[in-house]
């Protein structure tokens, strides 16, 4: 094919990626938006295979079956609450493949003809060294916050004794792993150095962030896997490659450094993995003793049918329960009852940034009541009840008043000034961080222990009932 048309079809795959992620920054383009980056990766990958001199494409076709087959295996059997580790696996896959190709073309190369003299063979071995370490990094660190998420790994921060001298001493060893390579392309210790030093980088990086922080980790580990995709592009001197994984990487580091400000952590701190050093234990039962208030569905529902204004704040709790349809049903009782009903929407309420968005959108609950954390936190004085329903971290107080906490600083939906605040939730377990949430303990705080769709269908007849 003629370059220039190439080129030209390559620019307006690029447009379709950008009408794609402006279409999801809004909950009703979403959709929308993910079927025009759909569209635009089907242009871009099939001018790719046209254009390349390909002698068979069986392990093409038997690589899009086989991958199109487990992708819709995945997209049908995952629920939404393990979206998640889904994506911080996909994440490592996208790390993986770079990391692939760069191999496949620097063996391929060293076997051969060699690298080119001057610039042009300098570029491509930095390329290459660039995508190997973001690459091996991506893949070992992505494994492990899905083992984290998975709860196959505990979900505490993980320290080694001295943890940051081992990163570092790790890192000054990658990079001269790296210029070694560069001055001596064809030495493959080098190489197999590179992988080895970056993938246990990549582990120990990511064992020490607590579960707390790991929507901030799966929106970086997506910016360095973007990353990776792009040095690639120059391996492989693909343009769409360049521009996509460009693309991914800039809007991953934007959601990053979002993501950061929503829980207070710098962004340095997060490329370092720094983030969330304990403070003082703090003891629960020292903060829950003979103050927490148990209630009943009944009682609840009293309080509910004398209210104007309620809020409903989901969590991660609300997810695992797959609460979702009857949290949409109960606001539908209370709406009968002329109840104003809103819901309040932390940025990193469950594990995923938007995670909470996705699971009510499903539910059908009307975008225009999902209202987010700035918006929303001057109102909850003039609440009548707040509703949390599985929500720890992102409620509890101690993030605006315990300066010894993990937490301290990480803006937080102010539920506790609501005047009655009803807390749904099996226990008094801790959430993501480990801490104990006073607002469990609070004066105006009712507890409805129970399954998370169990407690809210029995307040929702309860409440029917009471109508």
């Amino acid at each position: 094919m003629d370059n220039s048309l190439i080129q030209l079809i390559y620019l307006l795959a690029a447009s379709f990626f950008v009408l794609g992620i402006k279409g999801m920054t809004k909950p009703r383009t979403a959709i929308r938006g993910n079927q025009f980056a759909a569209v635009g990766m089907l242009i871009a990958v099939l001018v790719t295979l046209l254009d390349q001199k390909i002698v068979s494409y069986e392990f093409i076709i038997l690589g899009i079956a086989l991958g199109g087959l487990l992708g819709a295996i995945l997209a049908i059997k995952v629920q939404m609450t393990a979206m998640p580790q889904m994506v911080a696996l996909l994440n490592g896959f996208g790390g993986g493949a770079s990391l692939g190709v760069a191999a496949a073309y620097y063996f391929e190369t060293i076997s051969g003809a060699g690298f080119a003299p001057g610039l042009e063979g300098s570029i491509i071995v930095v390329a290459i060294a660039a995508t190997t370490i973001i690459g091996s990094v991506t893949l070992t660190g992505s494994v492990i916050a899905f083992g984290k998420l998975q709860e196959i790994i505990s979900g505490n921060s993980i320290g080694l004794p001295g943890g940051k001298v081992i990163n570092a001493v790790l890192v000054a060893c990658a990079l001269y792993a790296l210029v070694s390579l560069i001055n001596a392309p064809t030495q493959e210790m080098f190489f197999y150095a590179m992988i080895v030093l970056a993938a246990i980088l990549g582990i120990t990086l990511v064992l020490a962030i607590g579960g707390a922080d790991m929507p901030v980790v799966i929106a970086l580990l997506n910016s360095y896997s973007g990353i990776a995709a792009a040095s690639t592009g120059f391996i492989m001197n693909n343009t769409m490659l360049i521009v996509a994984g460009s693309l991914v990487g800039a809007s991953g580091l934007i959601l990053t450094r979002i993501m950061c400000v929503a829980m207070n952590r710098s962004l340095i701190n997060v490329l370092f993995g720094l983030m969330a050093e304990a403070g003082d234990s703090i003891d629960a039962d020292e903060v829950y003793d003979g103050k927490v208030t148990s209630s009943s569905p009944d009682e609840v529902a009293m309080i509910i049918e004398n209210a104007r204004r309620v809020v409903i704040i989901p969590g991660f709790g609300l997810a695992m329960a797959q609460a979702q349809h009857a949290v949409r049903e109960l606001a539908d009782s209370m709406k009968k009852l002329g109840i104003e009903v809103e819901y309040a929407i932390h940025p990193v309420a469950g594990r995923m940034p938007g995670h909470m968005n996705v699971l009510l959108a499903e539910a059908e609950v009307p975008y225009e009541q999902m209202i987010e954390m700035d918006t929303i936190n001057p109102t909850f004085e003039q609440t009548d009840v707040a509703i949390v329903i599985g929500a720890n971290d992102v409620t509890n107080p101690m993030a605006r008043e315990d300066k010894g906490c993990p937490i301290y600083g990480m803006p937080i939906l102010n539920v506790d000034k609501s005047r009655t605040v009803v807390v749904i939730k099996r226990s008094l377990s801790a959430g993501f961080a480990g801490l104990p949430n006073p607002l469990f303990a609070q004066d105006n705080t009712l507890m409805l222990f129970g399954d998370g769709k169990k407690a809210v269908t029995d307040l929702t007849a309860a409440l029917n009932e009471a109508a």
